[in-house]
């Protein structure tokens, strides 16, 4: 089914006798296999409001990325949660679409200084699992009242909602950006520079550690403004570092380079294997990188909050780690895989109830991408 209005999508949710898998731009294949009817949302995009002065945005779920980013970038504003795009490491095509972003709660680097996409939403239109169409939430900043069903959508996976419009809160461009790049550090050492310079008045926006065995572990610091700015608080935050050993300097596009292959986990895209997400506490990120032992590849983002972990295909990785205080997620493995592993971590018994609970009264026929997060 491909619809191009939002009545449209809810007579098909209505008048449907089965299983309904929601595509947005077809570039991420996450979540347990789901089959049923497909539902393509392409068909409904287009920027439906933008106010630069407001710094807000309303566009259709289908909406390209790339148009919503460039229609910012005209006006010098941004998403600063920086959507990410799998498609390189999961070896997909298709179209990000902002509909896409924030059903999986996208979000990069930045989101240690600026929040998670969810924080950005402002108003959603969604339909639910009867046909009906819901909105939440506003269009501007000013008018976001009632109960908070914006940030329940947002990473929801299309499993409570067909997300049909949302309105955004965006921010403005920076001027300049530069990195420090820390060489050699262990894991350890990496998220001690991590969390000082977070812990620093100078406003790192980005703080990664790359420790593939095939190169030199690098740790990524990353400061964005106005160009003054930014180099006297890279001097500064140089300086404070400096008892961690060598460090090198990169600016302009060869650092928002650097970012977005962070941001996409390109490092993992031209090489065999499963690719699990961890998010745990940063204080943790040594002990479980210890853990993994030989044969794994990791990288560390948001200070060490996020674990990304290349495994040989197969690999248990929750098995493998014993108790984690943290959700493991499996990104990238084959169909076999997936269905043999609980793609999403395994939520406690109460939680668990919880959003079984909350499925039944948004989707009472449990037609929404069912089964796809394992409930």
């Amino acid at each position: 089914m491909f619809p191009e209005t939002e009545a449209e999508i809810s007579e098909a949710v209505k008048d449907a006798t089965g299983p309904l898998r929601i595509v947005g731009g077809a570039t991420r294949r996450i979540g347990k296999p789901v089959g049923g009817a497909a539902l393509h949302m392409a068909g409904l995009a287009g920027i439906s409001l933008y106010e630069p002065g407001a710094l807000t945005l309303v566009a259709k779920a289908g909406t390209p990325l790339v148009e919503i980013e460039t229609t910012l970038s005209a006006e010098k504003q941004r998403l600063a949660f920086e959507p990410l795009d799998y498609r390189a490491l999961l070896g997909s095509d298709g179209t990000p679409t902002i509909g896409g972003a924030i059903a999986t709660n996208a979000s990069g680097p930045r989101r240690i200084a600026v929040g998670a996409a969810r924080d950005h939403m402002l108003g959603v239109r969604y339909v639910d699992g009867a046909g009906t169409v819901i909105k939440n939430g506003g269009r501007v900043m000013k008018n976001v009242t009632g109960y908070d069903l914006v940030k329940l959508l947002t990473g929801s996976w299309g499993t409570l909602g067909v997300m049909t419009e949302v309105s955004l809160k965006v921010l403005p461009d920076v001027d300049f950006e530069a990195t420090l790049i820390l060489h050699g550090l262990s894991t350890g050492d990496a998220v001690r520079a991590m969390s000082d310079a977070l812990g620093s008045p100078f406003e790192v926006t980005g703080a990664a550690h790359v420790a593939r065995a095939d190169d030199l572990p690098s740790t990524m610091l990353r400061l964005e403004g106005f160009e003054n700015s930014v180099r006297y608080r890279l001097s500064a935050l140089k300086d404070r570092l400096s008892g961690y050993g060598d460090i090198s300097e990169i600016e302009g596009d060869p650092s928002k380079t650097a970012w977005r292959r962070i941001r996409d986990v390109d490092m993992f895209a031209d090489w065999s294997g499963d690719v699990w997400r961890l998010s745990v506490r940063p204080s943790d990120a040594p002990g479980l990188v210890s853990r993994l032992g030989n044969g794994f590849h990791v990288m560390l983002d948001w200070g060490g909050g996020l674990i990304w972990v290349l495994a040989p295909e197969g690999t248990d990785l929750r098995a493998r780690l014993g108790p984690l205080s943290g959700h493991a997620t499996l990104i990238r493995a084959s169909d076999t895989t997936r269905a043999a592993l609980p793609v999403f971590h395994p939520e406690p018994t109460p939680v668990a109830q919880l959003s079984a609970g909350l499925r039944a009264r948004f989707d009472p026929r449990g037609i929404l991408n069912p089964g796809l997060m394992g409930g």
